[in-house]
């Protein structure tokens, strides 16, 4: 018989009240906890508050408060735009800026990056010079789930972009694209608009 077999199989540790209660009281009064929970202050303000008073936001924006943003100056969001929940949309550190027309919705963990490295020019990637390019995104968009938006893309009016698939390059108006890298795999068809 195998001896892996003969070994008892582990179960998970329950604690009890007490055990519980010090472990409460000693997170409580640990000084890691405390600067760890102001690190979170400062990326959230950096990443999100100070970036949102950068950016050129149109009329009625829904934004989810832990969406990312970089380089938010050259980040313009157009009238009735909602973003969704861990969405990044990050501009160029120099140029590349993001432009996202009228009633665009960002599903969650959407992301849009306006800058790459070049990969090929050394070592480490993180040194290297970064290739920009804008991102524009037509009125009427939908960017499905964990979609990513590549630098220099640019997605027409109407089209939908589906959830995991990679835009780089231009899609049409109202093209339903999908995949890695993105293609064209059906066309939408608006049968009926509200009355304005």
């Amino acid at each position: 018989m195998d001896q892996m077999s003969e070994e008892p199989l582990p179960y998970k540790k329950s604690l009890d009240l007490r055990s519980r209660l010090m472990r409460l009281v000693g997170s409580a009064f640990d000084p890691r906890a405390w600067m760890h929970l102001f690190k979170i202050i400062n990326y959230y303000n950096y990443s999100h508050v100070s970036q949102l008073r950068v950016m050129k936001i149109g009329a009625e924006p829904s934004i989810s408060p832990d969406a990312v943003f970089a380089n938010g100056e050259r980040i313009v969001l157009g009238d009735r735009v909602r973003i969704g929940s861990r969405c990044h949309l990050w501009a160029g550190p120099a140029k590349g800026r993001i432009i996202v027309g009228d009633d665009v919705l960002f599903g969650p963990d959407v992301m849009l990056t306006a800058a790459s490295y070049n990969y090929n020019r050394g070592s480490p990637v993180t040194e290297q010079p970064m290739s920009e390019g804008d991102i524009v995104i037509g009125n009427d968009v939908w960017l499905a789930t964990r979609c990513v938006v590549l630098p220099g893309a640019r997605i027409g009016d109407g089209a939908i972009i589906a959830a995991g698939a990679v835009v780089k390059g231009e899609i049409p108006a109202m093209a339903i694209a999908a995949g890695s890298p993105a293609r064209v795999v059906s066309q939408r068809e608006v049968t009926h608009r509200p009355a304005d």
